[in-house]
């Protein structure tokens, strides 16, 4: 904090709609709030006074150009809803708190903090949803897997002057990695998260100012499925959904919007968004991508420098928006309780449209889903010849990362499971339906290769790895922990270890279960958010 005297009370911890300098949010009154610390025991805040300018210059200056709350005499440091001037699309704030403890103490400042808002109306957006030509039929196979290609999107653009920001706004129906200039844009997975995509979609906001380049840029995304038109729950073990086969819930093709919107020195402005001068194609390393049924990877098909400036994209097709892949209809399938005692519960189809429909856009409002820890294996035991089991030692959430050194072509499988048969087999009749299985093809790289699954995840304490190459050393595998970012905010310990280790699986069973959304199991055909 900025001052501090004798028996004082500071301010910290500033959050904006619960999170810490939010970019792009879409709440017109966002609540404010902050903590109090203090070196002496009863301390408490008498009156607080907020700060919010236009400029971090201004703030400093206690220039509070957009609100000053004035002194307030109220203990209160949770959810202050800001009430100055009305906030537009893109505006970006400034905030502080000054507190006081108590009759005669003079006030304390907390460090400034920060938001910015997103675009609050859809007259703000002049990019359109755009997708591949996807002509394929709906599946309706229940017997065999439909497992389409993640596709990769791109497009090059020039920044001709002197920036002074920039920002994207992307969302996909499906789920997406955003890339600029060969670097990848934030670190969040599975953006935008789940939704009643029917309903709403949620986007993302990234301030990319450092990323542009004067003069030649590149921008691209990959698409997967994901939640919107991928294997969701045990609708092909219960025989729900549509055509019975899980899949394709809200929809059968996914589709990209993204809004990089720049602003020059000269007050300028420039706007790169999805249309149909953008390219795309499916013939990337990501040849299957799926949430329950795992990821297909051929190294050698990468496509280095893909969202760099001047990559060859002629042999990509041009996009297309997403409203002209037509209008497929399917029978959705839902569970019934029966009409009459004595019926039992059925399975009731309803013709449905799965053509692309715009939902309502809302900006992302929770925490990002992360890879937050990583775990080594603590033991590798060889199987049958070329296969091997790598036990982590914890059972999570989460994906791997393979390390490995092979010829071109070699196709290893990865296996996950929870537990081991008596025999040291692994166990995965509990995953029912999903395949839980990636797969992996070497580019035979000498120096050796790494490979993380982008689109899909696991429930696991145990890989089984088979058709390696040589014998694998004990770190060729490492977990990678993945839930929405929340922070830990309690700690447990007592002289009792089984209580200890209770509160351990507390912790873990509630990270695997928070992946974008609150989850009933992380591992079989289900991961379901019930509530």
């Amino acid at each position: 904090a900025s001052s501090t005297c004798a028996a004082s009370i500071d301010p910290v911890h500033l959050r904006c709609e619960y999170l810490e300098n939010p970019v792009g949010i879409d709440a017109t009154h966002p609540r404010l709030s902050w903590r109090i610390e203090s070196n002496d025991r009863g301390q408490q805040q008498s009156a607080y006074r907020v700060f919010v300018a236009s400029s971090a210059d201004k703030l400093a200056n206690d220039e509070a150009d957009l609100w000053d709350s004035g002194r307030v005499e109220s203990d209160q440091t949770l959810f202050v809803k800001y009430a100055g001037k009305r906030l537009t699309s893109r505006q970006q704030c400034f905030w502080k708190v000054s507190c006081w403890s108590g009759e005669g103490d003079p006030p304390v400042s907390s460090d400034p903090a920060s938001w910015s808002m997103a675009l609050l109306d859809p007259s703000d957006w002049s990019a359109e949803y755009i997708s591949y030509r996807d002509q394929t039929p709906i599946h309706t196979d229940v017997n065999e897997l439909y497992l389409p290609a993640a596709r990769q999107y791109r497009k090059d653009f020039k920044a001709p002057k002197q920036v002074m920001r920039a920002t994207v706004y992307a969302t996909a129906l499906g789920i997406y990695e955003l890339h600029l200039n060969g670097q990848r844009v934030g670190d969040a997975l599975f953006a935008p998260g789940w939704t009643d995509y029917r309903q709403r979609a949620y986007y993302n906001t990234y301030d990319v100012t450092e990323m542009i380049r004067a003069g030649d840029n590149a921008i691209g995304a990959w698409v997967a499925d994901g939640w919107y038109s991928g294997y969701v729950g045990f609708g092909l073990l219960t025989g729900m959904g549509t055509e019975k086969t899980g899949r394709a819930t809200y929809g059968k093709t996914p589709s990209l919007l993204t809004q990089l919107e720049i602003e020059y020195a000269d007050g300028s402005r420039q706007v790169v968004g999805t249309d149909t001068t953008w390219k795309v194609t499916g013939d990337g390393p990501i040849q299957e991508a799926d949430l329950l049924m795992g990821e297909a990877y051929d190294a050698r098909k990468e496509m280095l420098g893909w969202s760099t400036a001047g990559f060859d994209d002629s042999a990509w097709q041009r996009a297309i928006l997403a409203k002209d892949n037509g209008n497929p209809t399917a029978t959705f399938f839902q569970r019934r309780n029966p009409e009459k005692p004595g019926q039992g519960v059925r399975n009731v189809g309803t013709e449905t449209s799965f053509g692309f429909q715009r939902p309502r856009l809302e900006a992302f409002p929770g925490v990002p889903v992360r890879v937050t820890e990583e775990i080594s294996a603590k033991k590798m035991t060889p199987r049958e010849a070329g296969t091997f089991l790598f036990d982590l030692g914890q059972n999570f959430a989460g994906t791997i990362r393979l390390k490995v050194r092979g010829p071109a072509g070699q196709r290893i499988q990865i296996r996950y499971g929870e537990m081991l048969h008596p025999d040291g087999r692994l166990m995965t009749e509990n995953l029912r339906k999903a395949r839980a299985t990636d797969f992996y093809t070497c580019k035979g790289d000498a120096d050796g290769e790494n490979y993380e699954p982008r689109f899909t995840f696991h429930g696991f304490q145990f890989v089984e790895v088979a058709n390696f190459p040589g014998e694998p050393t004990v770190d060729a595998v490492t977990g990678l922990v993945l839930h929405s970012d929340t922070p830990m905010t309690s700690t447990f310990a007592c002289s009792d270890p089984m209580v200890n280790q209770l509160f351990k699986n507390v912790i873990w069973t509630q990270r695997a279960n928070f992946l974008d959304l609150p989850t009933d199991c992380p591992q079989r055909d289900e991961r379901m958010g019930w509530t």
